[in-house]
């Protein structure tokens, strides 16, 4: 059996047993961690928050299988998944009981500082690096408010990089192929109407992820730097753009909210179901265009971000005049 048929069978695999451990622990519902309802909810009553914890399940299988039949990945992808996992283990513990801001962090900017020094990057990148690992990890988190968004994120980013990894860095590939497959068995759950929710564990890993794998990728050579912006521009620049309108209003950037473009189409009456869809076209259009500047020179792929560019702003300028239209009064 080829090594290809090997990762795609082994998704299959990660996907039914990340779908398989989330019906088991929904059988045990009264006990587990809660998402009820508050002010800035965007759902009603209290969901569990157990999704990470499968998605992890399935993940550590497809690690599991990886090491069978091609071997362990190198220092740099081990410290990699070791901060992910000690990180994973911090966040359920948040979604148990909540946890004080600092610490949490903390544990984000020593996972990051730990993937830098394993990648051995030059001081000049070091900070800037350090800096977009933390920033990506609470971004995700930030972008994990409405049924299906955030797995959709995660199944078809990670996706991408599976498919611009291989077969050019095949353990790279195999390991993106394993969280797109476990977040496709949470979306079985999770799509509107939601059944389960992934929690701090599985939000807080995934965005660390999505920043240390696009960091080995372009250190690698297998992508230029743009890409894995490009790949997560929907959410990055959602989350990106409501801060910086936070802290040019003078808010408290660091209390819950709901100012992020994807609360307001709700907030104005779309469903949960219509956010997912339109943000997964925009997710998959998004990634689609960043792999194929891969095959232009650069003259090519500067225009093409530029005219990506164009159209993200655009569209989120479109929810901002709806929001000023007749959306504002529902933010109370």
């Amino acid at each position: 059996m080829s090594e290809l048929h090997q990762m795609l069978g082994c998704a299959l695999l990660t996907a039914a047993v990340t779908a398989v451990a989330l019906q088991w622990l929904l059988r045990c519902e009264a006990v587990l961690p809660q998402d009820v309802a508050n002010w800035r909810s965007l759902h009603a009553g209290s969901v569990p928050r157990i999704g990470g914890v499968a998605m992890a399940i399935g993940f550590v299988l497809s690690l599991s299988l990886h090491s069978l039949f091609i071997g362990q990945g190198d220092v740099a992808q081990t410290a990699v998944l070791t901060a992910a996992g000690l990180l994973a283990i911090l966040s359920f513990a948040d979604d148990w009981r909540a946890l004080p801001v600092v610490p949490r962090l903390a544990a984000h900017l020593a996972a990051a500082i730990a993937v830098v020094v394993a990648l051995d990057l030059p001081v000049q990148l070091a900070v800037p690096a350090v800096l977009a690992i933390v920033w990506m990890t609470n971004l995700y988190n930030f972008m994990d408010g409405t049924d299906g968004l955030a797995g959709l994120m995660a199944l078809i980013g990670f996706g991408a990089y599976a498919i611009a990894a291989w077969p050019h860095a095949p353990t790279l590939a195999w390991w993106c192929v394993g969280v797109a497959a476990a977040a496709a068995g949470f979306l079985g759950f999770n799509f509107p109407p939601a059944r389960v929710f992934m929690g701090d564990a599985g939000s807080i890993p995934l965005g660390f992820l999505a920043a240390s794998f696009g960091l080995i990728g372009w250190q690698e050579a297998i992508w230029p730097a743009w890409f894995p912006l490009l790949v997560f521009l929907p959410f990055v620049a959602d989350a990106t753009l409501t801060l910086g309108r936070r802290l040019a209003g003078r808010e408290a950037v660091w209390r819950a909210h709901r100012d992020h473009y994807y609360q307001r189409l709700v907030l104005m009456g779309w469903s949960h179901r219509r956010v997912a869809v339109a943000g997964a076209a925009a997710m998959a259009a998004s990634a689609a265009v960043a792999l194929l500047l891969l095959n232009l020179d650069d003259f090519g792929q500067w225009l093409g971000l530029f005219g990506w560019g164009v159209v993200t702003v655009a569209s989120l300028a479109w929810v901002d005049c709806g929001w000023r239209r007749n959306g504002s009064s529902l933010n109370h």
